[in-house]
C-alpha cells in the first residue's frame, strides 16, 4: 500500500502570497540583517518586518532570534512581545493581538500536509491569538486555532483546538483548567465577601461564649 508519493507533490499557485524572487529576498534579510541585529534594535526589526509587508503595531518587542516565515502573513498588536527562538510558521495568516505574549521557543503553525492524500497535497488556516493572552514557554499551536482574549497557555503544552477567553490552560492537548481572574478582581471579590466574613466571625464568637 502507498501512503504517500512525494513525487506528485505539487504547491498550489499563490500559496505563498508572494513570488519566489520576493520570498527569497526576504529569507536573505532575515538571515542578514534581522537576526543578526543586536536585541535592543526592536525598532529596526519592526521596520524590517513593516517593509516586507506585516502589519506591527507600535513598541512591539520581537527577539531577533525569532523566526518569521511570511511577513506579509502577519499581524501584531500594539505592545506585544515575541520571544526568543520563536517560530511563526505562517503559511496561512497569524494575528496576534495587542499586550500578548508568546514566551521563547513556542512554535505556532498554520500549515499542514492531507495524510490521507498519496500527493501529501499541502494546506493552511489562520492562527489567532486575541489580546492580553500568554503563551508560555515551548507552546505549540496548531492550525485553525483562536484562543480566547486573556486566556493564558501552559508550558510545553500543544494546542489543537481553540480556546475561550480568559482561562488558565494546560496539557496535551490544552485543555481548560481553571478561570484567569486577575489580582485585582481577586482583591475586589475580598473586599466584598467582608461584611459576610465578619457577620460569621462574630456568629462563631457569640456561640463560643455561651
Amino acid at each position: 500500500m502507498q501512503f504517500q508519493n512525494l513525487k506528485n507533490f505539487r504547491l498550489p499557485d499563490g500559496f505563498r502570497g508572494k513570488p519566489a524572487w520576493y520570498v527569497q529576498t526576504w529569507w536573505l534579510v532575515q538571515m542578514l540583517f534581522f537576526k543578526t541585529s543586536p536585541q535592543c534594535m526592536y525598532g529596526w526589526r519592526r521596520f524590517l518586518l513593516r517593509r516586507f509587508g506585516a502589519k506591527i503595531g507600535k513598541k512591539v518587542m520581537i527577539r531577533p532570534t525569532a523566526h518569521i516565515q511570511f511577513p506579509w502573513k502577519l499581524q501584531v498588536g500594539d505592545y506585544s512581545w515575541i520571544g526568543d527562538e520563536v517560530v511563526l510558521y505562517n503559511l496561512g495568516e497569524i494575528s496576534i493581538g495587542s499586550h500578548a505574549v508568546v514566551s521563547q521557543r513556542s512554535y505556532l503553525c498554520t500549515g499542514g500536509h492531507r495524510h490521507n492524500k498519496t500527493e501529501f497535497s499541502i494546506y493552511a488556516e489562520p492562527i489567532a491569538i486575541h489580546d492580553q493572552c500568554w503563551l508560555a514557554a515551548d507552546v505549540f499551536v496548531g492550525p485553525g486555532v483562536h484562543i480566547g482574549a486573556g486566556t493564558v497557555i501552559g508550558s510545553r503544552s500543544s494546542v489543537f483546538k481553540s480556546l475561550p477567553a480568559a482561562k488558565i490552560c494546560f496539557g496535551t492537548p490544552a485543555v481548560v483548567v481553571k478561570d484567569r481572574v486577575s489580582l485585582q478582581d481577586e482583591l475586589k471579590i475580598t473586599f466584598h465577601q467582608l461584611p459576610a466574613l465578619r457577620s460569621i466571625i462574630l456568629q462563631v464568637g457569640y456561640n463560643q461564649a455561651f
